[in-house]
């Protein structure tokens, strides 16, 4: 019964009445016996019930329902393959253009707003590191990371640095980090290099690592295009939930604001494969009238993601399965 009402709503936009039900989907039940089965869902706050309507439509509990029972069967619509691989274009394309183009095809065949954020380092494993003067002023520090990535950071400095400060440096430093992926290395960095040297010079140099350890050891790689890429936020002005001024105000609030929006999207909870964030669930509440539906697409050793920002209101199974196509041809051209 849910799934009927949630169907019916995401098909019409418009309240689902007993006798629709009924007549759609041939339950074998008489309206009166889908009325009080509607009722008790309402009690238990899957279905709401508009004033101006006698149907039910879903609440943000019932779509999260249905969605796990969808991931749990595997069941996901078919979609056009080959036209997603067609559109996002070759592997020898700059990252830049295979995100865009990746996010507006995905955005333009849910017939939601495609996203991409950009590869991230924040799960890759700190191998070593070593600093090389540069100028007197100056540190270029080579980070090893897994899997053969190296990333260079430059390290501004107060005067010139003794080689022996150096080295001594270096070495607590590899000491203390090697083995620690960039997050944890962010969040803790000033804890593991507390009282590890003794000597003015070499804390003066260490506190500069713990004061800039957000840039120094930044998880997200640089984009041109900034810190997340969008699809066309146009291909949502037509669904009925954007007729409202307000609503359609808060989307484009989120969309002028790249960075914050990237990183709402990614303080939400991790999952495998596919990862659904509807309404409330939401720690931003920008995006309380939203669903997000993302997955993660391999770059080599770094991750990023790809998916799609739309109303609660979404054809879950179709929206699920071309994210998660999408992701897997990101990957296939990417790793």
């Amino acid at each position: 019964m849910l799934e009927a009402v949630i169907q019916t709503y995401v098909e019409t936009a418009e309240p689902a009445g007993s006798r629709t039900l009924s007549r759609r989907f041939g339950l074998g039940v008489s309206p009166a016996t889908i009325r009080n089965t509607m009722s008790d869902l309402e009690e238990k706050g899957f279905l709401a019930h508009p004033h101006t309507s006698a149907g039910r439509i879903p609440t943000n509990k019932a779509y999260r329902a249905f969605v796990d029972a969808l991931l749990a069967r595997g069941s996901t619509a078919v979609v056009d393959q080959t036209r997603l691989a067609e559109e996002i274009g070759r592997a020898d394309s700059p990252i830049e253009i295979i995100l865009r183009r990746a996010a507006q095809s995905l955005g333009v065949l849910a017939q939601e707003l495609g996203v991409a954020l950009g590869p991230t380092l924040g799960r890759t494993v700190l191998r070593s590191l070593d600093l090389v003067r540069v100028s007197g002023e100056r540190l270029l520090m080579v980070l090893q990371l897994e899997g053969g990535v190296a990333r260079t950071v430059f390290v501004e400095v107060q005067g010139e640095i003794a080689q022996s400060v150096l080295a001594e440096v270096t070495a607590v430093l590899n000491e203390r980090l090697a083995g620690l992926t960039l997050e944890e290395i962010g969040t803790s960095v000033g804890a593991r290099l507390r009282d590890t040297v003794s000597g003015a010079g070499a804390r003066e140099l260490l506190n500069i690592f713990v004061q800039d350890a957000g840039s120094l050891f930044a998880a997200r790689l640089p984009l041109a295009e900034g810190p997340v890429v969008l699809g066309q936020a146009s291909v949502l002005a037509d669904q009925p939930e954007f007729s409202e001024a307000d609503r359609m105000r808060r989307l484009l609030d989120l969309t002028q604001s790249p960075q914050s929006l990237a990183d709402a999207i990614r303080a939400r909870p991790k999952a495998q494969g596919i990862s659904i964030t509807i309404g409330h669930e939401h720690a931003d509440p920008r995006l309380e009238d939203f669903t997000v539906v993302t997955a993660e697409y391999r770059a080599g050793a770094l991750a990023g993601v790809i998916g799609v920002i739309g109303p609660t209101r979404m054809s879950y199974d179709k929206v699920i399965a071309l994210v998660s196509h999408t992701s897997q041809l990101l990957t296939e051209l990417l790793d």
